[in-house]
């Protein structure tokens, strides 16, 4: 008996030796990450998930919001798998004896994949969503060539963002780990206007009126940029609501499209002290200024490029 035991402990022991002679990878051997084997170097343990998990993770979910089908990239909405984070976490030497003689014998370790949220693209992007679907109508000011177009509020249903972000949220993790997802059906409520009419009289009068009322020009040191109200603005402007009011959103592509090369070899002195080229941000900065003004050198606005 006593011979017997011994004998069991020894090749116990050699098992062991052998488990750790054999399982010396970045990832340990066995390691799976929702089923896919990803053992090997840090590097075969990315390229394999990114080719599996990371393909079913850029895979737009479908979603149902009352009678509207519509597809949400992962990625806009701020879903995404982090590769690197999930090697990390799979990186490392195991040495409690039934774990190494385990891997030795073909048993699994599961390691767990990081799939972060962006709490906050993901909210965006639903709004979005919510401004498509239902029957609501929130208030705004549309832009369109030579004129503002104020666009009333008004009450129906629309989908209830706060409700479908885990909804959403949980569909993404069954499409990683399975490859597919059933399509979401997504809860609608019923939602009065947040914008008042009297929100967007103020928003008419104090910006949207004189936005378009004329051209407005970009300087910087020695160049400048028109933009008008027939061609340009309409492409730039719009309005979103914010906690009640009506604030100005610049899309940022389309103005550096407009501008183009308009302000290059133009550089900007930061608060840094290094000196970089004008950026779309400086641009709409300088024609948030000018869109407000009443005459023709008010609505001239010249970038600083040095500020003190």
């Amino acid at each position: 008996m006593v011979l017997l035991g011994g004998g069991l402990v020894l090749l116990l022991g050699v098992a062991y030796g052998a488990g750790l002679l054999l399982n010396h990878e970045d990832v340990p051997k066995g390691t799976t990450v929702m089923g896919v084997d990803i053992s090997g170097t840090r590097d075969e343990a990315t390229a394999k998930l990114q080719n599996t998990l990371g393909t079913r993770a850029a895979t737009p979910l479908a979603l149902k919001a009352g009678d509207k089908q519509v597809e949400l990239k992962p990625e806009k909405a701020g879903l995404t798998l982090d590769t690197q984070a999930t090697v990390r976490g799979a990186t490392g030497s195991d040495y409690n004896p039934v774990t190494v003689i385990g891997s030795l014998l073909g048993q699994e370790r599961t390691a767990e994949a990081v799939l972060p949220v962006d709490e906050e693209k993901l909210q965006v992007a639903l709004q979005e969503l919510a401004g498509t679907a239902g029957t609501a109508v929130e208030g705004t000011i549309k832009f369109e060539p030579n004129k503002a177009v104020p666009v009333p509020g008004k009450a129906g249903t629309s989908l209830d963002v706060k409700a479908s972000m885990s909804l959403v949220e949980d569909a993404f993790k069954t499409l990683v780990r399975t490859g597919k997802a059933p399509s979401v059906e997504l809860p609608v409520a019923n939602r009065e206007p947040t914008i008042t009419q009297a929100e967007i009289d103020r928003a008419m009068r104090e910006f949207a009126t004189p936005a378009m009322s004329a051209n407005v020009v970009v300087k910087a040191g020695n160049k400048s940029v028109p933009f008008g109200p027939a061609k340009s603005l309409p492409k730039i402007l719009s309005m979103k609501a914010v906690d009640g009011k009506l604030v100005e959103k610049y899309d940022l592509d389309a103005l550096k499209e407009l501008y183009g090369n308009g302000f290059d070899g133009v550089l900007i002195q930061r608060g840094n002290g290094e000196k970089t080229p004008v950026t779309p941000q400086d641009v709409a900065g300088a024609l948030g200024k000018a869109l407000v003004g009443r005459t023709t050198a008010e609505r001239t606005v010249t970038i600083d490029t040095n500020p003190s």
